[in-house]
Parts: structure tokens; sequence; C-alpha cells
């Protein structure tokens, strides 16, 4: 799935969508190349999950590599959550954090990629797993929430996603954490002392007989079940005989359960049934009440008959680890499709992904456990359980060879899988490299096979993941790995033409921000030309000014003309909306961005002219405009909250002030002992630059006499206030 905006998303399926792709059927592999075969890639849902993991388990073991690829319910939770070129690299981790805790995993495509060397080609088995989030297990807590972005659900809706198959039939899940949480609590309902309550099956505590239903009731149930032990024992030609004359059957039916005589219980409501508990528990010593899980799921109530009270122990003993094991069951069951993502990581075979950081985060938050706070510490955590990840993006832009086969910018997974494999896209393109170039691929579904191969489908994340494998492995080809001489005891990952590629992930495409998840830092050296990067002027985050709540309609070139005018035309290099409510103004000097906070804090507490006749009083307007340093914009975006409007995120987030200072002003403005000299010197300092503005505002005003006076007021009014503090 495409990790940049909606918009390019589409625009790269419309892009795939020109490339389709033709290949031929198993049985007619040996014809001509033109001859087209049409066959679904391998869909997985509940039904053939279980089938279908144990057939995945040998491709797997097999693989030279496994290509992955994922399908969400979205992206961004916000606009300003999207990814921008003024985002630093621990900004861009929390956007990406936000996206994978809130959006759910639909599909999960996975494609085991095998050397065939009697036929030298790979041999490729794509699967297309359908996963829900749904609650399998009552100890989960409120059932799982996930949102939906209206542009990435109409994407998937044009490519004809099944919605009813991924609701009605997806995989459901529990990460790591989520199945030792239910293990640990099983542990302690079993293990505790308290837990005999477990034992002996929860019974209730004595409840007052006070209506009459009940009371008939419940000697009715006595009696009956006098009635049952004594037929049961009544000894007949001189042996025991396992007798049941009831006229009610519907209700009580004889069975053996556990090797001992019991009467089953039916039809009884779960009042009654604590009724029958209270009966078994005050009057017989001999009876006892158990009930477990039968066939499909039905809960089964039973009385049974004990000989003595070491064999009553006993009974409820193995009721108790009959409860246990059903237990563990169930938990096991509910681990689902992290199956998938246990075998991935045990067999330690190479991962590839496409620009997959964002794949990583979501199977991180989803089947291990809660993301990390830093980028650095889920690098860590992800290379214990996935020692070996490739990211074709890296790749395709790490390497000048690649570089001139894709044409540079040309990475996206559509036009890389284009490019660098037409002869499996079946594409016009030109490459001018001869036939035999090409890695031949065959693909295996079932028991269909075919070096020509059309899935009939696109979009799909099987798809995908078998797109980034191609792409991939023609990627190793064109670097001089030769696969035909290559023993199959070597594994990928240690290919030293791979190994100053392997373990790098894009934080953001955009601004070519790399983590090393072997080492969890980021990687600062260039790993190859990034056009995008080149457009916007160098970006200084120290520099940076964060303005939101401005009046609406404000526009960036508007608020860069408020600012130059009073510190200079150079003194703003760039202006860049986040949204509408919100922008980012980036100083020449990292001096600017305290002196502008200081110079607004004061305007906005003047009572005087200049606060209507200043520069700034424009963007100022309202009352509402609120300004802060970098390190508030990384706050904000840490917190779970997303609001549509950044202005709105900001107030939620609980943000009152109009203007944080920064870290040094502030602590300085906050000391409430502080000495005259530090007043003093903090109020030279805001009158100094409010000082910086007096040639702005009289360039701004020196056709207008009356101004002028006001003006010359200020000054006055201003030098007096230094005379006095100095």
């Amino acid at each position: 799935m495409n990790r940049h905006r909606p918009a390019r998303a589409l625009s790269r399926a419309l892009s795939r969508a020109l490339t389709p792709l033709s290949f031929s059927s198993s049985s007619a592999s040996s014809s001509s190349s033109s001859s087209l075969s049409s066959f679904p890639l391998k869909h997985v849902t509940r039904s053939n999950f279980e089938a279908a993991l144990a057939e995945l388990r040998g491709h797997v073991r097999a693989a030279d590599f496994v290509a992955i690829d994922l399908e969400m319910t979205g992206v961004t939770s916000a606009p300003w959550r999207d990814s921008f070129e003024f985002d630093r690299s621990d900004v861009r981790y929390l956007k990406v954090r936000d996206s994978a805790e809130k959006f759910a995993v639909v599909q999960f495509g996975v494609c085991p990629f095998r050397w065939d060397s009697s036929k030298n080609s790979f041999v490729a088995h794509p699967h297309n797993f359908y996963v829900f989030p749904r609650q399998e297990l009552s100890v989960d807590g409120p059932s799982y929430e996930f949102l939906c972005q209206t542009a990435s659900i109409d994407f998937l809706a044009k490519y004809q996603f099944d919605f009813n198959a991924c609701i009605r039939e997806g995989i459901s899940y529990l990460s790591k954490r989520q199945e030792d949480e239910a293990f640990r609590h099983l542990n302690l309902a079993f293990e505790d002392e308290s837990s005999v309550i477990w034992s002996r099956l929860k019974e209730v505590r004595n409840i007052p007989l006070v209506s009459m239903p009940d009371i008939l009731f419940s000697e009715r149930m006595k009696n009956r079940f006098i009635e049952w032990r004594d037929r049961l024992l009544l000894p007949q030609n001189g042996r025991f005989q396992f007798q049941d004359r009831t006229s009610d059957f519907k209700q009580f039916e004889t069975i053996f359960f556990k090797m001992r005589p019991a009467l089953s219980l039916n039809g009884f409501t779960s009042h009654q049934l604590k009724l029958v508990q209270l009966v078994v528990k005050e009057h017989f010593k001999d009876l006892s009440y158990v009930h477990f899980e039968g066939e499909n799921s039905i809960l089964q109530q039973l009385i049974v008959y004990t000989e003595s009270k070491d064999d009553k122990d006993l009974l409820m003993k193995e009721v108790k680890n009959d409860h246990r094991r059903q237990a563990e069951t169930k938990i096991q069951a509910a681990v689902g499709f992290r199956h998938v993502i246990d075998l991935l990581s045990s067999e330690k075979k190479l991962i590839v992904g496409h620009n997959c950081f964002l794949d990583i985060a979501q199977i991180y938050s989803k089947f291990i456990g809660p993301l990390p706070l830093a980028a650095e510490e889920l690098a860590s955590s992800v290379n214990k359980y996935f020692p070996h990840i490739i990211d074709t993006k890296i790749l395709l832009n790490a390497n000048h060879i690649l570089q001139q086969r894709i044409k540079k910018s040309k990475t996206s997974l559509s036009s890389a899988f284009a490019l660098l494999c037409p002869h499996l896209a079946l594409s016009n393109i030109n490459t001018g490299l001869p036939s035999h170039s090409y890695l031949s691929v065959e693909v295996e579904v079932d028991d269909l096979r075919s070096c020509n191969w059309n899935s009939g489908a696109k979009h799909e994340a099987g798809y995908d993941a078998f797109m980034t494998g191609c792409i991939f492995a023609q990627a190793c080809s064109h670097l001089g790995i030769d696969f035909k001489i290559q023993l199959p005891s070597e594994n990928l990952a240690y290919n030293e033409r791979l190994q100053k590629q392997i373990n790098l992930l894009y934080l953001s495409w955009t601004n070519g921000d790399v983590i090393d998840l072997s080492t969890g830092k980021k990687v600062t050296e260039s790993l190859g030309s990034n056009i995008l990067k080149k457009q916007y002027p160098k970006i200084v985050f120290e520099n940076i000014v964060l303005l939101w709540g401005f009046p609406s309609g404000l526009k960036a070139r508007e608020i860069r003309e408020c600012i130059t005018k009073v510190f200079g035309p150079t003194s703003v290099t760039s202006v860049y909306h986040l949204d509408e409510t919100a922008v980012f103004v980036q100083f020449m000097k990292a001096e600017m961005v305290s002196d502008f906070l200081l110079l607004k804090e004061k305007l906005e507490k003047s009572d005087g002219p200049i606060s209507v006749l200043h520069p700034l009083a424009k963007l100022l307007e309202g009352g509402s405009t609120h300004a802060a340093s970098y390190e508030t914009y990384k706050e904000i975006c840490g917190s779970s909250i997303s609001k549509h409007l950044f202005a709105d995120q900001a107030e939620v987030f609980g943000i009152r002030w109009k203007t944080k200072l920064v870290e040094s002003k502030a602590a300085l403005d906050g000391e409430e002992n502080g000495s005259l000299g530090k007043e003093n010197s903090t109020m030279r300092t805001a009158a100094k630059a409010a000082h910086k503005t007096k040639h702005g505002v009289v360039d701004n005003l020196r056709d207008n006499s009356l101004c002028d006076q006001i003006i010359h007021s200020i000054y006055a009014a201003e030098d007096s206030q230094l005379r006095t503090t100095n």
C-alpha cells in the first residue's frame, strides 16, 4: 500500500492499471509467452487458514526471501498528520506511530520466492490473507476500534476489495503482548489459592429463598436428585445397575462423565441453575455440580455422583484441568493470523518490502505490542523479531546502476515493476536490454503453475507482495548476484552486495530520513538522489516558529510580508502551511525565533496604539493567534488525539497560552524568586526586540503625520522605561 497521501496512492494504482499483467496457464506453459492464463492468487480466510498456514510453512522454509505488503483502512488521521518536508525524523516517526495505532490492517500479502535451479527460475507463492481484528477472547476488554480514512476505503472499493470477506471471514489475531497477558491472567486464576472458586466452577453464594417459586423449585430439585441417586444405587442380582426411570427425559438425562454416573441438566435458566447449585451444596455430600464446554462450544451442566470425599476432590481437580486446557486452547486459537508473523520471525528469512516503514510499524503494533515512543527503540525491537529486512525503495535509490535502469525518480511500486520487470508486466517499455537479462519468475498457486500469469486482480496485498519480490530479484541480478551459481545453503541476507542496504528503512521518503534497524541509529549519509528534497531550502528546525489560530484566509505570502516588515526582507526563508489554521515559519537565524516570540507576547499585552499599527497586527488580529517553537509541534504530534484542524488539535491538547517562549526565556521568566537584575535584563531584552520594529513601523506609516506623532510618543515612553529600568 502506498505510504503517501491518498491522492498519490490513487495515482499509483492508476499507473499500475495502465500496465496490465498477462500470463499463461500451467497446462500451456510450454506454449508461446504471449499465451495468457488467468487464475487468482491464494486467498486465505478463516475457512482455509489452517490448511494454508501449513502449506505456507513449507514454502517459507524453502524460500530464499519473502516479500510482504499490507493494505490498511487509512494512512493519516488528520491532514496535518500527513508527511511534510518540515517534519523532523522524530516527528515523522510519531506520525507513523499514530497511523499504525489508529488504522486497521485488512489485507496482508505474503509471497515466498524460491530459486529453482532445475529451471533457472524463481518460483513465487503469492498469498493474500484477509485480516480483521475480531474479538475472540472476553479477557481482551472492550471491542476493538479503528479508524477508516474515506479516501483509502473508496480507493479499495474502486479496486473491488471484498469488504464482506474481510469482515465476515477475515482472520482475527492476538498480538504477542495480548497473548502473554491472556496467559498471565489464566495462570493467576488457576494458581491463586482463591482459585478454589475455579475448581468448584464458581459455586454461587447462599441466596435467601424468599419467593415461593424458588422454594418450590429448590424442593423439587432436592427430591429429584434424591430419587435419581437412590435409583442409581439400587442393587439388582447383587450388582449395582445404572438405571434412570424418569418421565422428564428432556430436562434430565443420565450419562457417564469421567467414568462416573452423572445427570445432565437441560433447558434450565441461569437463575434456576444457581438454585440447583445451592441445593447440591447444602444437601448432598456425594453429588457435585460441574459444567464444561462440549461439542460445538455448547455448555453442559451436570450433577455428578462421587463415592467419597477423595473421589470428589479428584473430580474437581480433573474438571479444573479440563477448564485450563480449554482456556489455553482458546487463547492459542485466538492467536490466529499472528502465527504467520511468528513463522516469518522464527525462520529468519530475508523480508522484502517496498517503502515499508509503515508496514513494519503496523506489524509491530498489531502483532507484537504497543509501539515505543521513539523510532530508535522500535528499530531495536524489530531487529530482534526480523533480523533481515530490505526495502526495495532504499535499494533502488542507493545504487547508480539501478537508478539508471529506473530513470532515477520512478521508484513507485508499479513504475519500478514495469521498468525492471517488463517481461512480467508485458509493457512496451524499451529498456535496451536483451531478453536473457531478465530473471524468469513462475507463479504457483495450489496445483496451478505458470511462467506467464495474470491474477485478474489489481491492488491486492498478495499481488503487491509478488511485484515487490520480482523487483527485488531483478535488482539483485542487476547488482551482479548470480542465482545460478549460488548454493542453496547460502543466505541471501548475508550477500556482500546487499549489506549496505540491509535493515535500512525510510522514516520519510519525502525528506530522505533513514534509520538503521541493526543499530537503531539514523543514517545521515545520502543514499542517492532525492529530487523532492532538493526542491526546498535547507530546513533548520531551531529556526522554526509554529503559528496557528491566525485570521482565516491568511496566506503564507501575507504572513511572510507581516514578519519581514519587522525583521527585514531576508529574515524569513520559508513559510509552509500545515493546514488552513497553522503554518511553519523558518527564520534565517535561530535568535530571531526568540525575538519574534517575545515581540508577539509584548504586543498582545500592550494596550497602546502600537498593537494596532504594528505590521504584525494583521497576523495577530482576533486575539487567537498562538506561537511556539518546533518542540511544541512535536508534543502535539505525540498526542493520541486527532482533530481535523490543527488549531482544534492544539486546543484539545490543552494549550491555552498565546505564546510559548523558547525554553531558556521561559525558565527565566518562570523563576518566582528571580533577582531584580534578571527581571531588568528580561525587560531590556523585550524592549530591545520591540525597538527593532521602529524602522518597519515608520516605513509603513511615514506619510501619515498623525501616526508619526503616535510613534514619537511610543518611542518616548520606551526611552523613559529604559532609563527607569537602568
